[in-house]
């Protein structure tokens, strides 16, 4: 029989939902009147374009910005200069939101709608001014609400560098900085507005250094050992290796020193790896194998070699308890609305994407919530969710259909159609995360799910194992 409730608690009940509601609209009124600021935060970091473990200014910027909203700020965690952990409240729960902010080299892009150098070493093709940006403008926020409102518990910001290789929250996570943590909560850039499941691959990298003996390849080339030959030979096995891996699986490679002049036989040549896909220890038998490619190639052109891990990350596991609660949120908020100005920037934008770009308007909608995802990338939020219950969400900050990692992604993070975008996401992050605080209870159900998920035997091993963070891995 269906228990009917009393006239008295009905009212009780409407009064609370309208006055949480009230709490969220104000939280996205006091967001929306800080948007200018926020962009122009997010606009100086795309400018810097500083790459993984260099982003001193972009970091700095950052903390200074928490600072004066009263965090207190723990630079230099687990060992990584441009880390640190920006903190608000004290006791249960402690809520943590993850920031990033390192570009990636090359694609130096104008905000313009055509390909344009900026004549940089590096641009913002993957958005991290807009996420640190985003998880920035959240986080204080949150502690706007809490302090108006004598919430208790703790906001975290994570300033997380070198997500792009360097695995940088790996390291943070091998040096216990998230233990403490009960709910993690992260965004990323995108063509859409999404908050399902997530998924990523996992992912090992390394550098393999080839060394031989140089000659003068006319004069003398019996005396020669190409270090070079050693790094070719080592990418003909791996390629032929790709029939006889799995099809999710992907490698790719990157010869980084190849010699200096032809008439030069190389003593020294390097060629950088990475192994992906949906499992780690799919991951690690990739990596052995293409290790063992090196060593025969190293043995058949009379070189040696070494090799130097980079980076190493878990694949995502997502957390369907806090997912969902970021999902209604991103409803709530909603998508991005392009002005006349920007709609011409999109439409040129669109242009250059190839047939089958979808429909620049669909920027303004929220796709479909789905409990599973196929993974295409790694992301070294991975190892986090491994640690503590986490959720993640994109927005639309590039034109729709944009791929990341290309110029139109830099040019449309660098003016206004990515600080929409990275808006959507302030208020999504900052909703969620005030919903937890309201209902601690999430947190339990959530640490559940991540037992259940991981399985009540799992020991977390960092796929980079225990080298030191690789602080020169771009340089």
């Amino acid at each position: 029989m269906r228990k009917i409730l009393p006239l008295g608690a009905l009212l009780l009940l409407c009064t609370i939902g309208v006055h949480a509601q009230k709490k969220k609209n104000d939280v996205i009124k006091d967001l929306d009147s800080k948007s200018e600021k926020y962009s122009e935060i997010a606009h100086n970091i795309w400018d810097l374009a500083e790459m993984g473990y260099l982003e001193e200014q972009s970091s700095a910027l950052l903390q200074e910005t928490l600072s004066g909203e009263g965090f207190t700020i723990e630079k230099g965690i687990a060992g990584i200069p441009t880390a640190f952990k920006a903190e608000y409240g004290s006791g249960y729960p402690v809520i943590a939101i993850l920031g990033e902010f390192d570009a990636l080299p090359g694609l130096s892009q104008e905000a313009v709608p055509e390909k344009k150098s900026a004549g940089k070493a590096a641009g913002h093709a993957c958005g991290h001014h807009l996420f640190g940006t985003a998880s920035t403008a959240a986080a204080i926020s949150v502690k706007n609400w809490m302090k108006t409102n004598n919430i208790k518990g703790t906001i975290r910001f994570y300033g997380c560098p070198a997500e792009e290789g360097g695995s940088g929250k790996v390291y943070m996570v091998r040096e216990g900085v998230f233990n403490d943590v009960d709910v993690a909560l992260h965004w990323h850039p995108g063509s859409a507005n999404a908050a399902s499941a997530g998924a990523a691959l996992a992912n090992k990298s390394a550098k393999f250094r080839f060394y031989g003996v140089s000659a003068h390849a006319a004069g003398a080339p019996d005396k020669g050992r190409s270090a070079l030959d050693g790094v070719e030979a080592m990418d003909a096995m791996v390629n032929m290796m790709r029939e006889h891996i799995p099809q999710e699986a992907r490698i790719h490679y990157v010869i980084t020193n190849g010699g200096k002049a032809p008439n030069v036989v190389p003593d020294f040549a390097e060629v950088y790896y990475y192994a992906r896909h949906n499992s780690r220890d799919v991951v690690i038998d990739i990596f052995d194998r293409i290790v063992k490619a090196a060593e025969g190639a190293a043995l058949g052109t009379g070189t040696t070699m070494e090799y130097e891990m980079i980076g190493g990350t878990h694949e995502l596991l997502p957390n369907l308890t806090v997912q969902k609660i970021m999902y209604d949120n991103l409803e709530k908020v909603g998508g991005v609305t392009y002005n006349e100005e920007e709609k011409a920037f999109a439409e040129k934008i669109s242009a250059t994407l190839g047939k089958g770009a979808p429909e620049i308007s669909s920027a303004e909608k929220i796709q479909p919530y789905r409990e599973t995802a196929r993974a295409y990338g790694s992301t070294d939020v991975g190892d986090v969710s491994y640690t503590v219950p986490t959720a993640g969400l994109g927005t639309a900050t590039w034109v729709p259909g944009t791929p990341a990692h290309s110029w139109q992604a830099v040019a449309a993070g660098g003016m206004s159609i990515g600080s929409k975008g990275m808006m959507v996401a302030a208020k999504t992050l900052a909703l969620t995360a005030m919903d937890i605080f309201e209902n601690p209870k999430t947190v339990e159900t959530a640490k559940k799910e991540l037992e259940e998920r991981r399985g009540k035997d799992f020991k977390y091993i960092p796929m980079l194992g225990n080298r030191p963070p690789a602080l020169d891995y771009r340089k």
